[in-house]
């Protein structure tokens, strides 16, 4: 009687593995066939070889049968062999006998009969005789073509994987142990066949049994089935991956070599796709996170997601009582009230993996836990250092910068830990993920969830590939390296005895780098000087802010708490300058915190109405005068502290001629530099004084003293703040101080502080200034023009403005005089003492030509001071509009200065 079946697979050239068609709900049984009469050679094991042809033999039955259905015919019943039957029997595919079709192409032998020939059997003879004669198959007289087999995994894995890791090999699947884990046999180049164990990448199905007897885990034989239905016996793609060994966890190194794998992580591409996406989507396997760096980068492990996603909705196999997948919302509120996608400002980074950040619409302050990472814990010795390098890295690169904040799910109380909101956290023109950048320089790792756990990251797949690529590169916390924890900085506001240790050298350094650690009140800072591992306490000089309560018991005067939030969002862990002027009883330093170089946090904090102006020690500020201006300011809009001002002790608008003017002093100046950044400034030199003349003699005797230039001295290294002698572009040395310097380039930024240069001068060129040439002080002083600006550097008068003004100034003796100082800047009105106009108009001025030619224009915004000197504007108002009646300049087309 003829039976149909399914060829499952092929052993050799002359038999087959045959098995039902499957029924709903079961795995179908499997036989043996061995074809009669007939003899096909034997491949080989891992203790013998194989025959000759064997491999070829059975490689032309498995194309021409496998996976396809048959007729067979049992002429007799064999020894099972471990419960599967074994029948000895013919077979048909397509009404071709299959015996006879191997006879025909010379892939096996007939059998010496020991009965009468049938027709059949003369038929097969006759067969036998012309492939033998044609030369074909087994009687190719040049025989097998030479073949290595290897029935072992490859002794030096990481070799193997170092070398066919990324790359499509042809395969055929030999066994399917299950669903996740298979044999193949890799088919490299010059005839070598390489025996193969895959797990197939990103996924992991049920296990089954190894051997009769043994339990399979539930759904374990239809996940196997399901893959050897559609990869056993079939010509595949394979790609090597991995090896499985685990990274070694961070902080901790891997010394010793790897023993030969058993087995290689990789996939399995058929024709019809990869198979591990059709069994995850068929709810026969599970998504294996920590494949993810292997995968995400190719989209591979965002396929399987989909899969898993497909899986759960039909709810079949392993996700038969899964949820249904929910998707992640993008708008909307977050369990704490606050919305779940917003724009703002970071204003706090706590730690490797927290930041708080500002919303931009509502003003509220959130903190939040970077979704699915971990950061290296300060706590841990081993960790501390790396635990600052994360929070340093994420301080430089989102403090004070606008974030999209996107939150993904609310990580709830557990224990000593709060409820917190996990987020992705987007900066910059990319749109960049701060989590995968941090996990990307080996600063952090990423967090492993639960098998089910949906509360993750949407990116965490990238995530998990950014912790691979750190790993397989040793960064950071990967690099099995223990650094020490850093060193605790020395604490110079400790008492008042070290403060006044430090006091007179940060007074003689001017501006010092820093960075606001910490904001204790609103005009009371901890800075934290990088440089030299040092903390310090900064009160502001010239104000008094409301005090804020230090414990639970105390109370905060009012708008206490105010001040201290404005300081906090403004300046805390800013990079800043800061200068001092005195040290107060408890060690805290009195001076000047700058931000970006221009922003005053005392005039800030004053503007704002969240401070006063504290008279006495207001007395002999450079910037009394905008401190003044801007507690008028304050008090007209009634801001904050002045909210129940009454008006009566705000100055009048219009002020007397001399209110706010400094007394009129004529000075000899020539201008040495002119620069261009950030508006025009310049440098002068001011004549006929003792500084001028003791300059001439320290130059002389600095030329001698350096006209033979040694070596530097071992182990110097300029750093900021630092007087030194530098040699200029003309050969020559000058005193210079170091703006800021980088080991790494090894070169640093100078200023020459007798002529106002500055320029980029390599270490080679800069030597220790010594003791001797350090009492004079520097003669340069910065400048700007009073009054008036010039054209922004947009404007297409720009350039012939700065040309002309250079023209009438620079390298001539000018008469200047100061109207304002800022600081360290002086607002000069200058004066051509050739001019015959000059000697005429007490009121004609360089500033004055400048308008009158209609190359610039009255700084509105910049200048406090114009209230003082009416008679200056007077004039300088003249000078605008002749230019306009004569269409001067920038008023060529008509009046552009409403347009300004």
């Amino acid at each position: 009687m003829s039976l149909k079946a399914i060829v499952k697979s092929v052993p050799s050239g002359d038999s087959l593995v045959l098995r039902n068609r499957p029924a709903p709900g079961q795995i179908p049984k499997e036989r043996v066939l061995h074809l009669a009469d007939i003899t096909s050679p034997r491949l080989g094991t891992a203790s013998r070889e194989d025959e000759p042809w064997a491999y070829e033999a059975r490689d032309f039955l498995r194309s021409l049968t496998v996976g396809k259905e048959v007729t067979f015919t049992s002429i007799h019943s064999l020894p099972p062999n471990e419960d599967v039957p074994r029948d000895l029997g013919h077979a048909h595919i397509n009404g071709l006998d299959i015996s006879l079709e191997l006879l025909k192409n010379g892939w096996a032998k007939l059998k010496d009969l020991k009965r009468d020939p049938t027709d059949d059997d003369l038929l097969k003879r006759e067969a036998e005789s012309e492939a033998k004669s044609a030369g074909k198959g087994l009687w190719n007289p040049h025989g097998p073509q030479a073949r290595t087999v290897h029935y072992t995994m490859p002794a030096d894995s990481q070799a193997f994987v170092n070398e066919w890791k990324g790359k499509l090999i042809d395969a055929v699947v030999e066994q399917v142990r299950d669903g996740s884990t298979v044999r193949v046999r890799l088919l490299l180049p010059d005839g070598e066949h390489q025996l193969a164990n895959i797990a197939l990448a990103g996924v992991k199905s049920p296990k089954a049994a190894a051997k009769p007897g043994d339990a399979s885990e539930q759904w374990a034989e239809e996940a196997k089935f399901f893959v050897e239905s559609r990869l056993l016996q079939r010509m595949v793609k394979v790609t090597i991956l991995s090896l499985p060994s685990v990274t070694a966890t961070p902080f901790q190194a891997t010394t010793a070599a790897p023993a030969p794998a058993s087995i290689f992580i990789g996939t399995v591409l058929h024709p019809a796709g990869n198979v591990a996406e059709h069994l995850v989507a068929s709810g026969l396997a599970r998504v294996v996170d920590w494949h993810a760096g292997m995968l995400a980068s190719s989209g591979g492990m965002e396929r399987l997601r989909q899969a898993e996603r497909t899986a759960k909705e039909k709810r079949q196999y392993l996700y038969a009582g899964a949820a249904a997948p929910t998707s992640t919302k993008t708008n909307g509120t977050s369990s704490s009230g606050g919305s779940q996608s917003f724009e703002g400002a970071v204003i706090r980074v706590w730690s490797g993996d927290q930041i708080s950040v500002v919303e931009k619409d509502t003003g509220k302050e959130r903190r939040l836990q970077l979704s699915s990472t971990r950061g290296p814990k300060l706590s841990d010795p081993k960790q501390a250092y790396y635990a600052q390098e994360a929070r340093e890295f994420l301080r430089r690169r989102l403090i004070g910068k606008t974030v999209k904040v996107t939150i993904d799910f609310v990580r709830p109380k557990e224990g000593d830990f709060e409820e917190r909101e996990c987020a992705t956290i987007r900066f910059g023109g990319q749109q960049s993920n701060i989590a995968e950048q941090l996990i990307e320089k080996g600063l952090a790792s990423a967090v492993r969830h639960k098998r089910d756990d949906e509360s993750r990251s949407p990116e965490y797949d990238k995530l998990m590939a950014a912790e691979q690529a750190a790993a397989a590169d040793t960064r950071g916390i990967h690099s099995g390296k223990e650094i020490p924890a850093p060193k605790q900085p020395l604490n110079l506001s400790e008492n008042s005895a070290r403060a006044n240790q430090w006091v007179n050298g940060f007074k003689r350094l001017g501006r010092i780098p820093a960075v606001v650690e910490f904001v204790a009140a609103g005009s009371r800072f901890k800075l934290f000087l990088p440089k030299d591992n040092q903390t310090l306490t900064l009160v502001l000089g010239g104000i008094k802010a409301p005090r804020t309560a230090r414990n639970a018991s105390e109370k905060s005067e009012p708008f206490g708490q105010e001040a201290l939030d404005f300081s906090t969002r403004r300046y805390m862990q800013r990079d800043a300058e800061f200068e001092v002027s005195n040290v107060d009883k408890s060690g805290g330093f009195i001076g000047a915190l700058y931000v970006n170089k221009t922003e005053n946090a005392a005039l800030a904090l004053v503007k704002e109405g969240l401070a006063s102006i504290h008279d006495y020690s207001a007395e002999g500020l450079a910037w009394i005068n905008q401190l003044y201006a801007a507690e008028t300011d304050a008090k007209q809009a009634r801001r904050n502290i002045w909210k129940d001002f009454t008006g009566e002790e705000v100055e009048p608008e219009e002020q007397p001629e001399d209110d706010g003017a400094l007394k009129t002093e004529y000075q000899d100046i020539i201008i040495s530099d002119v620069r261009t950044t950030n508006g025009l400034v310049f440098s002068v030199q001011i004549l006929n004084t003792e500084g001028i003349a003791s300059l001439e003699k320290l130059m002389r005797d600095f030329s001698l003293h350096y006209r033979a230039v040694g070596p530097s001295p071992a182990g110097f290294v300029p750093k900021g703040g630092d007087l030194v002698s530098a040699k200029f572009s003309d050969g020559a040395w000058y005193r210079a101080k170091i703006r800021r310097a980088s080991p790494v380039k090894k070169e640093a930024e100078v200023t020459f502080i007798d002529y106002g240069n500055q320029s980029t001068v390599s270490f080679s060129n800069i030597r220790p200034l010594d003791p001797k040439f350090r009492s004079l002080p520097g003669q340069a002083h910065d400048a700007r023009l009073s009054f008036i600006k010039l054209p922004s550097e947009d404007s297409e008068y720009y350039l012939e403005a700065l040309e002309r003004f250079k023209d009438l100034c620079q390298g001539r003796k000018l008469i200047a005089n100061t109207d304002s100082k800022d600081g360290g800047l002086l607002h000069l009105r200058l004066m051509d003492p050739s001019s015959q106009e000059t000697a005429g108009d007490p009121l004609a001025s360089i500033n004055a030509d400048l308008l009158r030619e209609g190359l610039a224009s009255l700084d509105r915004k910049g200048i406090r001071y114009a209230g003082a000197y009416p008679a200056v504007m007077k004039k300088l108002r003249e000078s605008i509009d002749a230019a306009k009646r004569d269409r001067l300049g920038m008023y060529e087309l008509g009046d552009v200065e409403e347009d300004e």
